[in-house]
């Protein structure tokens, strides 16, 4: 018997998807938009290593960071405007 998850084929599906010709420019930019917040996070925003503990402080801490990282994407669009893609 093999078991497989009850989305395994969704999953494929998303695997298949992100190596067709018209996705593949789109899923290039991810390294410089959802993965260069995750890295700003570390490495600016101490999200590398935590003095907090407990279920409840660790998205907590999570929350107020990202909710910083917004409020300075913010700022930044007022200062100059929102970028086109």
């Amino acid at each position: 018997m093999v078991t497989r998850h009850i989305w395994q084929t969704h999953v494929e599906e998303a695997g298949h998807l992100r190596h067709h010709q018209d996705v593949k420019p789109i899923y290039a930019k991810r390294k410089e938009t959802i993965e260069r917040v995750f890295a700003d996070a570390k490495e600016k925003h101490g999200m590398r290593w935590t003095t907090l503990r407990g279920l409840k402080k660790l998205p907590m801490q999570a929350m107020l960071t990202f909710a910083a990282i917004n409020l300075k994407k913010m700022a930044n669009w007022t200062w100059r405007g929102p970028k086109i893609a």
